[in-house]
């Protein structure tokens, strides 16, 4: 007759002591100590979910914060939009502009100028492009570009830079003007189309916008709508 194998709740004996304790375990126990053993790795995986999830956060938090930070930085770097003037002379007179009378024609070689800088006469006869210069540009060329409508802003770097200049490109649109450093001048900015001339101490003065609005593309000019692009780009072009 076959024996009946023991049920797990049955006492078994061992002569070695820790043997025996083990065999001592009811299954009850055997039981409780295994859903405690998952429920310490269920903690330990709870936990490490928990501090992935942490990393995560700060991770994407940062890189949020970059993101905001770069577009911060953008919208206050970024250069400043050109003004919008409408073309034309509606005569209006404005304080501290001078007028002069000059002739125009193409000649060769360095020209004599009444002003500095210059506010119209003899000059090159290729033009020069209109734009932002860093560097000095050539006056015979920036004359002939004055005779098409363009305003010439001049600035003596020594007394303009940084935001000052900054300011300074805020009030200039979009096409028909040159900007250009000029050593020599007896006021730190100077703006000039052809035939007027106004100077001033600061880039915040009103009268810039104002010189804008009167003579900017100005129709009393020489060549009005003439070209201002597609012929000589000096050094230091933007």
């Amino acid at each position: 007759m076959t024996p009946t194998p023991p049920r797990p709740d049955d006492k078994r004996t061992s002569g070695n002591p820790a043997k025996q304790a083990e065999i001592t375990l009811t299954v009850k126990q055997q039981r409780e100590q295994k859903r405690q053993e998952k429920l310490a790795e269920y903690q330990r995986q709870l936990a490490k979910r928990r501090r992935s999830k942490l990393v995560w956060w700060i991770v994407g938090g940062t890189a949020a914060l970059v993101i905001v930070a770069l577009v911060v930085a953008s919208i206050v770097l970024a250069p400043p939009a050109p003004q919008d003037y409408e073309a034309g002379s509606d005569g209006v007179e404005i304080e501290g502009v001078e007028t002069f009378e000059h002739v125009t024609q193409h000649v060769e070689g360095a020209v004599e100028y009444e002003q500095t800088p210059p506010a119209g006469g003899e000059h090159n006869a290729v033009w020069l492009n209109c734009g932002i210069y860093d560097q000095s540009v050539p006056n015979e060329n920036a004359v002939h570009s004055m005779e098409h409508g363009a305003v010439w802003v001049t600035y003596d770097p020594a007394e303009v830079s940084g935001d000052e200049l900054d300011t300074l490109k805020g009030t200039l649109p979009s096409s028909y003007v040159i900007l250009s450093p000029y050593e020599g001048m007896d006021t730190p900015i100077a703006i000039s189309n052809w035939n007027h001339q106004l100077k001033v101490d600061s880039a915040d003065d009103e009268r810039i916008g104002e010189f804008f609005e009167e003579f900017w593309r100005s129709q009393n000019v020489p060549e009005p709508n003439a070209a201002c692009t597609g012929a000589l780009d000096a050094p230091g072009k933007q």
